[in-house]
């Protein structure tokens, strides 16, 4: 030892300084005098409640970080322990409401000490956000929630709606959504959403979504988990905007997947910015796993019930759509063969028109079936070239004049001279001989018929409407209108004949062309529809 120098001990050097221990403390330190005002706050607190040292140091703690139906009772609680009362407070872990500087509120987990100090007693509190520990803690009962709700479901909407209504009641989420993919359309549509809180979520809440688009398509697309700590910070997705404006600050998504493959998505959304947590993820993915074996079971029931079904509807269709014009066919032949010289001329001419009639009623039939069958198995080669629309829809309007000059129909064509575009001219032929077709099928006698064609330069594609005036589709009817055989219930009401198959072909040629057709909203009466085709779809030959 050298002289002149005071021995001291290793502990005594290294905790000389308490106040240097208590900045780097991983719990915020609080203190306060006998007013409730801050005398001390370290980093964790800065970080905890988000408050400087400078903000909240001299401050009034209550107005700072304990919710306002708190305060009455926390500032009774100071006073008695000022005045020296017995208290259960002092040396105990106690679980407390907080409030951070941004709104949200939190639980925290507290011990309170108190010491005597020159200026008087001196409160010192050290707190934990337990915000994660509390979710972990229910996610048992969460689990259980969900389980139950996939047991109890008669529907993969009721199945959805269980497992968002109990990770946001449970967990203390303000958002939770469930997306499912739509392969036919490549569309994500929401499924269930459920709110904890009311706010106004416009510009956020929407039903469907590219598949590439905002945290739902971002997840799907990556196939993996998609942690977003600050949606205010997350600029280039609309929905983290929408999100971030309405007091929404993080996101979570996870995919839900079966067999190798991802149907949708599960994606919660809080009311405070926080760091990726392991923990949270690994049980939400749980909770994915279970929801996609459950998607994946009820699938393959409903595809057992929708293959029954369009069996049923085949067998309909052969039962009417066929049998009568063999029927009308064969009492013609009949009739004809029994007498022929007892007709006249006319007459046979009359009965051969029926037969043929009836002939090119079944041909058309049976093309349909064949179309659709090549166009569903992609065996079926589109031609692309170069052709004009508005020469094809011209051609198409030429050749249904008759029948709508038979039911005294207005037929209004807007186009423009030319609409150039890459594309199969015989297929786009196809689709609008159906659209007209059924728009003069559907109308009665009297209405109006409007098809109009137009480019749209700014997003390098061609819109195009075909307009009636006709009995229109129910809204019950509109999701189910592109399935084969299916047919509107006014058209099945009225007994109008039709295959069901038209639409579906149309959708079909659209698709490979890589365009849309989409059912608009009606404005008074009649059906709208409007089809987007690329002028130079992605697979075509440059010039």
């Amino acid at each position: 030892m050298q002289a002149g120098r005071n021995p001291v001990s290793c502990g005594e050097r290294m905790f000389s300084d308490p106040q240097r221990i208590l900045a780097v403390a991983s719990h915020a330190y609080v203190a306060i005098n006998v007013a409730g005002r801050v005398v001390a706050w370290n980093t964790a607190a800065c970080v905890t409640f988000g408050y400087s040292y400078d903000e909240a140091c001299g401050e009034d703690l209550a107005e700072m970080i304990i919710p306002l139906r708190f305060r009455a009772i926390h500032r009774a609680a100071l006073a008695r322990l000022a005045a020296g009362y017995p208290t259960h407070l002092l040396d105990q872990r106690l679980q407390l409401c907080a409030v951070h500087r941004d709104g949200h509120e939190f639980p925290v987990e507290m011990t309170l000490a108190a010491t005597e100090e020159p200026a008087g007693p001196v409160f010192h509190a050290f707190l934990q956000d337990i915000t994660t520990a509390q979710r972990v803690s229910r996610f048992t009962a969460v689990e259980a929630a969900v389980s139950r709700g996939l047991a109890e479901a008669g529907s993969s909407a009721a199945a959805a709606s269980s497992v968002v209504a109990a990770l946001g009641e449970q967990m203390g989420w303000p958002v939770t959504e469930l997306w499912q993919s739509d392969d036919e359309r490549q569309l994500l549509t929401c499924a269930a959403r459920h709110q904890t809180w009311q706010r106004d979520l416009a510009g956020f809440a929407v039903d469907e979504l590219d598949v590439s688009v905002g945290l739902p398509g971002r997840v799907y697309q990556l196939s993996r988990p998609v942690w977003i700590a600050d949606l205010a910070a997350d600029t280039g997705s609309f929905r983290s905007r929408a999100a971030a404006r309405a007091g929404l600050h993080v996101a979570v998504g996870v995919p839900i997947c079966a067999t190798g493959h991802i149907l949708g998505v599960l994606c919660v959304y809080g009311d405070r910015v926080e760091d990726p947590e392991e923990t949270l993820t690994a049980l939400l993915i749980g909770i994915a796993a279970q929801v996609g074996q459950y998607l994946e079971r009820r699938r393959a029931e409903e595809l057992t019930i929708e293959l029954a079904k369009t069996k049923d509807e085949f067998l309909a269709l052969v039962t009417h759509e066929l049998r009568n014009p063999l029927a009308v066919i064969a009492t013609a032949v009949d009739v004809l063969q029994e007498d022929l010289e007892a007709f006249t001329l006319d007459e046979q001419r009359d009965h051969l028109h029926v037969i043929a009639r009836n002939v090119q009623r079944l041909s058309v039939m049976a093309e349909d079936l064949l179309d659709l069958a090549r166009l569903e198995a992609g065996h079926l080669v589109l031609q692309l070239t170069h052709t004009d629309l508005s020469a094809i829809i011209r051609e198409a309007v030429q050749a249904a004049t008759p029948a709508v000059d038979e039911k005294k129909l207005a037929l209004i064509v807007f186009l423009p001279e030319h609409l150039g575009l890459h594309a199969d001219p015989l297929r786009l032929r196809q689709v609008a001989d159906n659209l007209l077709s059924n728009a003069v099928k559907y109308t009665p006698a009297g209405g109006t018929i409007t098809v109009t064609a137009e480019a749209d330069d700014t997003h390098g594609e061609i819109v195009w409407t075909v307009a009636d005036t006709g009995i229109g589709i129910p809204a019950a009817d509109r999701p189910h209108l592109f399935r084969r055989f299916y047919r509107a219930s006014t058209a099945i009401e009225r007994r109008i004949p039709g295959t069901g198959l038209g639409l579906v072909i149309t959708r079909t040629i659209i698709e490979r062309h890589h365009g849309t057709i989409t059912l608009a909203e009606p404005e008074t009466t009649g059906t709208t529809f409007v089809i987007r085709l690329p002028t130079h779809p992605p697979d075509c030959p440059d010039d």
